[in-house]
Parts: structure tokens; sequence; C-alpha cells
């Protein structure tokens, strides 16, 4: 693959490195004390949820989220951290574009009616794929110095 300045590979390295950025940035503008303390997130997704033309996802919420709020908030909260610092740093690369894959797919889904959210949630899901299937984690990662995932 010929391109110019960087090689293919460093070019997605640089296309990881700005997804992690992108969840590292949804990490820090992020209330957490109102996520944590209020549940002023979750409260969010439970209406936005209630109101879902699907009924899967009204059930799903229903089943999963809402007997748990407090729990949920944290998960979705630090995932997107994890998210970030892995796809930064590479580490467990493959694991991070897969799990950052599911939760744009779920907050796609779950925001399907909001056309604001659906840009940043389908560009996200799209370089996660980008990511994972280019085997982004062989430059400028933690994997490939300890010799993770060939």
């Amino acid at each position: 693959m010929e391109s110019i300045w960087l090689t293919g590979a460093e070019w997605l390295a640089v296309l990881r490195i700005g997804l992690g950025l992108w969840w590292l940035e949804s990490w820090r503008h992020k209330d957490k004390k109102g996520w944590f303390e209020r549940g002023t997130g979750i409260a969010w997704a439970a209406d936005v949820a209630a109101k879902h033309r699907w009924n899967a996802v009204r059930s799903g919420f229903d089943t999963v989220v809402a007997p748990r709020p407090k729990v949920m908030a944290y998960v979705v909260v630090y995932a997107e951290l994890a998210l970030g610092l892995g796809l930064i740093l590479g580490f467990l690369t493959p694991i991070a574009l897969v799990g950052g894959l599911l939760l744009n797919v779920l907050y796609l889904v779950l925001m399907i009616h909001d056309w604001a959210e659906q840009g940043q949630n389908s560009m996200m899901a799209l370089i996660s794929f980008v990511a994972l299937f280019g085997m982004s984690w062989q430059t400028w990662s933690l994997d490939s110095a300890i010799g993770l995932f060939g």
C-alpha cells in the first residue's frame, strides 16, 4: 500500500489513536457527579428507551439497565474511559475495538430517532470496524511491543 507521509499501518494507528481520543473526550465531558450521584445519565436513557419505537429496546432496557441504574452508570462511564485509554495506548486493542463497536451500536439503536447522535456513533463504529480489520494494533501500540495479537 502506498501512501503519503506515513505507511498504511501508521495511518491505521493514527485512526485508532484518534478514535481513542474521541472515547476519552466522551468520558471527559460527562458530568460524573450527575451520572453517579443523581443518576442523570441513566434517567435520560430510561426516558429515551421508554419512548422508543422498538419494543425490544424498551424491554431490553427494562430487563438489563433499569434494575441496576447505579451499576450501569459506572459501567457506561468507565467503559468509555477504558476504551479511550486502551485505543490510545494500543493495549488489548482488538478487545477495545470490539467493545467500542458494540457500545456504539447500542447507542445507535437507542438513539435511532435522533439524527444528531447518529453521525457520531456511525462514524465511531466505522472507524472501529476499519481499525479492527486493518489490525491497527501492529504499529505504535503496547500490544505490538509485548507481542500480543501477532
